[in-house]
């Protein structure tokens, strides 16, 4: 994409347009990014982030806010249209920021949470120590079995028996499996407990119905705009109607001060775009490409923890190959194909080593990605992490990503009609 020069701040812009360069040079796989449309970019870059507007639509802290009241409301019934669901917010700087005003307009502090335990695909904001989740609450977890490495929903029954949470916490960032959001909700009315969705993930595949909506079940469900959704970065919240004055006071003033209206208004770019035939194709391309890849690793001889997946993304154990996550990652990375490093359930490696790598395919098909590259690209990561220090294995792939990333550019696929 050219953008202007501005040789007053050289120094930004060359590490602007250098990035600009890495992600159409190299093929990402971090199951947590995606690739906007020239029209979220747009939106991303407009006046509207000069305007300051604490409050929502119609009770603003400030004037001259009639325009970007009408972006935010659009939003709004976007998101509301695309989810099925009663109320909104769609203010929230990230999915974590969600997730604090989700729990602070859904919990006192101390109050006890369950959720997925984030050795096994859990997310920070579900209760590390160090998060505020697991600072201000009373974290309790659940995980999956050690032979399936899949939830339980029976086992997820007994825990919540016996911990009666205040809160069921459902939603991964690390687990391929289908989330059976039905169960979930019947184990939480079962002990008492509130349901909060975190579909940071899966919301693309879910606006897209490729995986089962959260919304007719839960209290509240989070999630992020920039994963599968392919929007902006940011945050998202949808909910029933009697939760929404208590999650609009966490947001604003809770948590955060003025929106980013800038980002609103991509976010509503995103919105509109998602509720196309298009990304709906798109979505079950991402899915279809996912089963694929891992289909391929398995085939080489890679373990995919749990035996596969069922969405955009899945665990390959790289320990019977005598690698750390770590290693493979930066093998990979040598190469031009972007991952991350990541523990796979009951893992004896330190979170900074880890036994395995996740894979995600939303990056790759939001370029053009289809079946046959998918074939190449899997047999390429196979054959580089079987023999990740030989230097002409490391050049032949290094071609091959070449080839893929030079005939399926980012800026040509994603321009907006």
């Amino acid at each position: 994409m050219e953008r202007p020069r501005f040789a007053s701040d050289d120094p930004v812009w060359k590490a602007v347009g250098a990035e600009e360069r890495r992600q159409e040079a190299h093929l990402e796989l971090i199951a947590s990014e995606n690739h906007t449309s020239t029209e979220v970019l747009a939106a991303m870059g407009t006046r509207l982030t000069d305007k300051y507007a604490e409050g929502y639509p119609g009770k603003r802290y400030y004037g001259g806010c009639e325009h970007v009241d009408a972006v935010e409301e659009l939003c709004l019934a976007r998101a509301r249209s695309l989810f099925g669901a009663e109320a909104a917010n769609v203010q929230p700087h990230s999915g974590t920021q969600a997730n604090v005003a989700a729990l602070m307009a859904m919990l006192e502090p101390k109050d006890k949470i369950l959720g997925l335990s984030l050795d096994h695909g859990g997310h920070l904001s579900h209760g590390h120590p160090k998060n505020f989740s697991g600072l201000f609450y009373e974290i309790h977890s659940y995980g999956v079995e050690k032979e399936s490495e899949r939830i339980d929903m029976e086992r997820v029954r007994a825990q919540a028996q016996s911990v009666r949470p205040k809160l069921i916490l459902a939603g991964a960032s690390a687990y391929s499996r289908t989330l059976d959001f039905a169960a979930f909700a019947s184990i939480a009315r079962e002990v008492g407990a509130l349901l909060l969705v975190d579909q940071a993930h899966i919301a693309g595949l879910v606006a897209a119905g490729v995986h089962p909506s959260p919304v007719p079940h839960a209290d509240v469900v989070t999630m992020t705009t920039h994963k599968t959704l392919r929007g902006p970065r940011g945050g998202l919240i949808v909910c029933k109607e009697p939760w929404l004055k208590k999650l609009n006071s966490a947001v604003f003033p809770g948590g955060q001060g003025g929106p980013f209206m800038h980002i609103v208004a991509a976010k509503a770019v995103a919105l509109r775009e998602a509720a196309s035939k298009e990304f709906q194709a798109y979505a079950r391309a991402v899915v279809d490409n996912a089963a694929t890849l891992a289909r391929v690793l398995s085939e080489r001889g890679l373990r995919i923890v749990s035996g596969g997946t069922e969405n955009h993304l899945m665990l390959v154990d790289v320990s019977g190959l005598g690698l750390t996550g770590a290693q493979a990652e930066n093998a990979l990375g040598a190469v031009h194909i972007t991952c991350n490093k990541n523990l796979i359930p009951y893992d004896p490696q330190p979170p900074m080593k880890a036994s395995g790598v996740r894979l995600g395919t939303a990056a790759v098909t939001a370029r053009g990605l289809g079946h046959n590259e998918i074939l190449r690209l899997g047999a390429a990561i196979a054959d580089v992490l079987h023999a990740p220090s030989d230097e002409s294995v490391l050049r032949r792939v290094r071609g091959v990503v070449a080839e893929l990333t030079e005939a399926f550019p980012i800026h040509v696929a994603l321009a907006s009609p």
